[in-house]
């Protein structure tokens, strides 16, 4: 019993390299009904068994170390795992293209955004002025600007831009080992397809969305267009800096010149810009810029499209300067024109060509002849701003300059500033006396009067008794201006100067005379050109034609059909009296040799302003001297600093013309009543300018009709009295030496001696 309660022994498995697995029982192994086996075979079965099973487990583990280890099993791994990676990178970049781009319009819908519309601007003789708009220049084609700058730009920005499909795997390549070695941002790896893509569509947020779409844009761009149309889209609306868009913006704005023009060395500076256009802009660090520029060099020497000599040349050429701001007066002359051109053509909408009257060469010639005087005056006289405005017997404007720099102020004080003139407003009164019968010999009193509770008095504050009105203009006396203002009466003042051309409200009162109220200069110049042109009203524009790129006409006016503003006589006797101005009284400084001149100068109170304006039988000038908070200068009057500068810049404007008289000062006086006798303006100024050609300076004006005589008086009284409600003169102004009042002529008397 003992010996059958015993356990049994454990049997193990036999384990062998058997295709059943190792694992194999046999019969031995069976369990039966009673054991099978004897006291000694039992302990021989088990260590035969664990032998087998121990060798077994190791020929087992051994084969797979065996089959798996070593440098070729790593590699093996290391295969197989990266195209796993890869496959799941491609499935994860594939999801994201189809979501970034399921996010943007459909393609059949992408066009190219119109390019923001730019206004060129021409000047008399077919030159640019200026370009305007959101560019800040036109587009031109790519066969027609230099061919260094598409060079450079590639040579710096796109190697390979011929030669990929919208974005270059080995420049990105490139970029990413350049800037992992230099251990920062040296170079980038978007092709030019892809900066247009961007600049076109998107925004500058530097995303991963952001990045997908400007390759899927890259590839439509490439698809749709040529590589040449890409290369001209991108050249003509990348940003240069200094709010320059596009070549031609770019370089009208650092070299003053088109883009079609640009030698080599400006063309490295341009394409230099595009990496940091504002940081490197010559108007903000020319050094920077420089060195840029020379770095481009290098590369176009790389890639072998210039030679060492070439890129010797470029660089001893001087570095590029550029002002930080548009720099020139003419830009005064554009901003005019764009004020002006909504008014004319409505909203811009597309490109637009608009031709001026400007004269460039008048223009260059009066900016450098206030630049000088204030140079040279300006710092011991106090006066830090000029302006100056020239135009011609239609009104046409000539020259322009609205102050001492336009690239530091961009405010136009020809224009847009309103200031007292001064007596440069008492031809006004003058010829408002002359139109109720008095003529430049009337005889009045030189003494204090009293208005009111107002004195005038005269500059030196000297009295000269009896005087003749061309005597009193001359002299600038005030107190013969107050006698005439009140003898003829304020309304009547201010209605002439109205019909002249000035279009400021005036203040109808006896000051008047003084030229107390408010003017722009260039309506006061352009007010003075009746006086040149025989009495026909000379409207200012600047504007001659407008048409689109396409050459359509859009706006045009030759102002040829002005009307008749003053009678020919009255402007005769005038201008007697303003040539005498010149030639012996306030505005000696501004007489011309050879050439005869008429004008008058202008000095406000505590010389805060000086003026002098006139003009000769080819153009009407006037000039401003002042500051702009208005303080005062030191004694500058109109016959100063304005006459000399007045002087030097006609004497330059009429250089190899043939003198000519101005009108009704010389020979026998024209009989008006005459039909022989010229009178059209287009006769009275003819052979104005007449070494121009006809194009540069186009015949006058010829008006159709003239005013009614009840709008031009001559010779029938003005002067209002106490029963119409106007101010009526204290006894003492107004007299004569014998104490008779002037109001009209009445005596054969009066008539043979003048007054």
């Amino acid at each position: 019993m003992a010996g059958t309660s015993r356990s049994r022994p454990r049997i193990d498995p036999s384990f062998s390299s058997g295709d059943d697995g190792g694992f194999r029982v046999d019969a031995s192994d069976r369990v039966s009904g009673r054991p099978t086996a004897s006291k000694s075979s039992k302990p021989g079965r088990s260590k035969s068994s664990g032998k087998t099973a121990r060798r077994s487990l190791k020929g087992r583990g051994g084969r797979r170390g065996g089959g798996g280890g070593g440098l070729f099993g790593f590699l093996r791994a290391f295969v197989y795992w990266c195209i796993v990676a890869g496959i799941w990178g491609a499935m994860g970049i594939g999801g994201l293209v189809l979501y970034y781009g399921s996010r943007m319009p459909n393609a059949t819908s992408w066009t190219i955004p119109e390019r923001p519309p730019n206004v060129k601007i021409l000047a008399v003789n077919g030159d640019t002025l200026a370009n305007r708009g959101a560019t800040g220049g036109e587009a031109i084609a790519l066969e027609d600007m230099s061919p260094f700058i598409p060079q450079a730009v590639m040579a710096i920005e796109d190697r390979r831009f011929y030669s990929h499909f919208g974005v270059d795997p080995l420049g990105l390549a490139r970029a990413m080992i350049t800037n992992v070695t230099t251990g920062r941002m040296v170079q980038g790896g978007s092709t030019l397809t892809q900066q247009l893509a961007k600049n076109l569509f998107l925004s500058p947020e530097r995303t991963l969305e952001r990045k997908v779409q400007e390759v899927l844009l890259a590839f439509w761009l490439e698809q749709k267009y040529s590589k040449d149309q890409i290369l001209a889209m991108y050249l003509n609306r990348v940003f240069f800096g200094s709010n320059a868009y596009g070549v031609e913006a770019a370089s009208q704005r650092y070299f003053n010149k088109s883009a079609r023009d640009v030698n080599l060395g400006e063309a490295a500076l341009l394409a230099g810009l595009l990496k940091a256009p504002s940081r490197l802009s010559p108007a903000r660090d020319p050094k920077a810029a420089e060195e840029r520029a020379q770095v481009v060099l290098g590369a176009m020497r790389e890639e072998g499209l210039i030679t060492d000599d070439e890129v010797k040349t470029a660089m001893s050429q001087p570095p590029t300067k550029a002002k930080s701001f548009w720099s020139g007066a003419q830009y005064y002359a554009a901003d005019l024109v764009m004020d002006q051109l909504p008014g004319l053509v409505g909203a811009v909408k597309q490109d637009l060509v608009v031709e001026t009257t400007l004269d460039l060469d008048l223009e260059a010639k009066a900016e450098k002849t206030l630049s000088d005087m204030l140079k040279e005056s300006g710092a011991k006289s106090r006066a830090s701003q000029a302006a100056l405005v020239s135009v011609d017997a239609t009104g046409a404007i000539r020259a322009l300059v609205g102050g001492r720099d336009y690239a530091e102020s961009q405010f136009d004080r020809a224009v847009k500033a309103k200031r007292q003139p001064g007596s440069a407003f008492k031809p006004f009164v003058y010829a408002a006396a002359m139109e109720i019968g008095r003529t430049p010999m009337s005889i009045r009193n030189d003494a204090p009067v009293r208005i009111g509770k107002w004195t005038p008095e005269n500059y030196d504050q000297k009295y000269r008794g009896e005087v003749s009105l061309a005597d009193a203009l001359a002299n600038s006396l005030n107190t013969i201006a107050a006698q005439l203002v009140m003898e003829v009466g304020p309304p009547q003042v201010a209605k002439l100067a109205h019909r002249l051309g000035i279009e400021s409200e005036l203040q109808a009162n006896a000051s008047i005379a003084l030229g107390t109220s408010e003017v722009s200069l260039l309506e006061l110049t352009s007010a003075y050109a009746p006086f040149m042109n025989g009495g026909f009203k000379a409207t200012p524009h600047i504007v001659k034609r407008v048409t689109t790129a396409e050459g359509k006409v859009l706006y045009e006016n030759t102002y040829d059909n002005p009307p008749r503003v003053l009678d020919p006589e009255i402007v005769s006797e005038m201008n007697q009296m303003m040539v005498g101005v010149v030639e012996r009284g306030t505005g000696k400084n501004a007489k011309l040799k050879g050439w005869q001149a008429a004008g008058k100068s202008g000095t406000t109170q505590s010389f805060r302003d000086a003026l002098f304006v006139g003009f000769t039988n080819n153009l009407t000038t006037g000039v401003w001297f002042g500051n702009d908070d208005g303080t005062s200068m030191k004694k500058v009057t109109g016959g100063g600093l304005p006459a000399k500068a007045w002087h030097i810049y006609m004497t330059e404007a009429h250089e190899g013309l043939t003198p000519s008289p101005i009108f009704g000062t010389k020979g026998i006086q024209p009989s008006f009543d005459d039909p022989g006798i010229q009178r059209t303006i287009g006769d009275v100024i003819s052979g104005a300018f007449g070494q121009k050609p006809r194009d540069v300076y186009p015949d006058a004006p010829v008006a159709d009709a003239e005013m009614p005589p009840s709008d031009i008086p001559r010779g029938q009284g003005g002067a209002v009295d106490a029963a119409e409600g106007g101010p009526v003169p204290p006894a003492d102004v107004g007299q004569t030496t014998g104490g008779t009042p002037q109001t009209r002529r009445t005596t054969l008397f009066d008539i043979l001696t003048g007054g």
